[in-house]
C-alpha cells in the first residue's frame, strides 16, 4: 500500500472489520471468524536477497486467528489500487517469511499453522495480470513437473456482487459499496449505513480514492450517527468555505495590486508602495512591466 503511516490504525486493523472481510470473501457470509478470536502479529519481516544485503518487507495488515489458544491460521490482507503482475512473487515472499518464522519455535509446544493472504484490489479495470506463479514465470517444459505453482487470492472489490456487498456487517460494506457504485455509475449515491470507525474510514477513503479532502474533514458527533450522507455534505460545505475564503483572499490581493498600480502612476517609490500595501518588491516590479 505504501501510503499508510505505521502510527495510524487503518480501517482493516479493527477486529470487526478484519473478521467481516474474512467471513464474506472466504466463508461466503457465514459468521465463522469472530472478532475476539483475532489477535495482532508483526507485519514486518526480513530476508537476505541475492545481493547479500538484509531487506525488510511489510504486510498491510496481518492477524492470528485463534480458537482455544490454538492458532488456526495467520491471515494477511494486502491492498492494491493498481494491477501488479508480480503479485504472486510478492505474496510468496510474505507467506514464506511467515512459514520461516515458525521454524524459530522448537519442541512439542511448537505450533505449525497455515498462512493465508487475501489481496484486495480497488481498481476499476479487471485484474488481467498473473494470479499464480506459473502465469508470471517461464517454466521450461523439462521442469514443469518439478516447479510448484502458487495461487494468489485476489478479490476485485469494485466487481463484488450486490449479494456479496449485503453480506458485510462492518464499515467495509460502505467501502465495497462505494467502489462498486463508482465503477458502475461514475458517481456515488450516499450509503446511509452508520459508520462505526469514522476517522479510520475517512483516512481509508483518502488513501484509496486519492481524494485528500476526506482526510481533512473534521466531523463533530451526530446524535443519529455519521454516515456517508453526512460525510459528503461536510465535504461540500468545506469546499464552499474554502472557495469563499479563496475568493476573499484573491479580492484583497487584487485590490492591493490596483492600489499599487495607481501609486506607480503617481511615481511613488517602490519602497513606499511595499510598506503601504504589503506587497513584495518583486510583485510591485511585476506591475511595472
Amino acid at each position: 500500500m505504501g501510503q499508510k503511516d505505521a502510527a495510524e490504525k487503518i480501517l482493516e486493523d479493527y477486529q470487526d472489520v478484519f473478521a467481516d472481510i474474512l467471513n464474506v470473501l472466504v466463508f461466503q457470509g457465514k459468521q465463522v471468524v469472530k472478532p475476539e478470536e483475532l489477535c495482532e502479529t508483526k507485519v514486518l519481516s526480513h530476508y537476505k536477497a541475492e545481493d547479500g544485503k538484509l531487506h525488510e518487507q511489510e504486510r498491510d495488515v496481518a492477524k492470528f486467528w485463534k480458537k482455544g489458544g490454538i492458532i488456526f491460521s495467520l491471515c494477511g490482507l494486502e491492498n492494491q489500487t493498481v494491477i501488479d503482475p508480480d503479485m504472486p512473487l510478492r505474496v510468496i515472499g510474505y507467506d514464506g517469511a511467515a512459514y520461516r518464522g515458525q521454524l524459530l519455535t522448537k519442541g512439542k509446544e511448537a505450533q505449525r499453522y497455515p498462512v493465508m493472504t487475501l489481496v484486495l484490489y480497488y481498481g476499476k479495470q479487471r485484474w488481467k495480470a498473473s494470479k499464480n506463479l506459473k502465469e508470471r514465470i517461464h517454466v521450461p517444459k523439462a521442469l514443469e513437473g518439478y516447479i510448484s505453482d502458487y495461487r494468489v487470492n485476489i478479490f476485485e472489490i469494485s466487481y463484488l456482487s450486490e449479494q456479496q456487498i449485503s453480506m458485510f456487517r462492518s464499515d467495509f460494506q460502505i467501502v465495497a459499496d462505494y467502489f462498486v457504485q463508482v465503477r458502475k455509475n461514475q458517481g456515488y449515491k450516499e450509503n446511509k449505513k452508520i459508520i462505526r470507525h469514522v476517522d479510520a474510514m475517512l483516512k481509508f477513503l483518502s488513501v484509496f480514492t486519492g481524494d485528500q479532502d476526506y482526510a481533512k474533514l473534521k466531523l463533530s458527533k451526530n446524535e443519529g450517527g455519521i454516515n456517508m450522507c453526512v460525510v459528503l455534505q461536510e465535504a461540500i460545505e468545506r469546499g464552499k468555505r474554502e472557495g469563499i475564503e479563496f475568493g476573499i483572499r484573491e479580492g484583497i490581493e487584487r485590490e492591493k495590486r490596483e492600489i499599487a498600480s495607481g501609486m506607480l502612476r503617481k511615481n511613488i517609490s517602490i519602497k513606499d508602495i511595499c510598506e503601504l500595501t504589503g506587497l513584495s518588491k518583486q510583485q510591485v516590479r511585476a506591475l511595472m512591466e
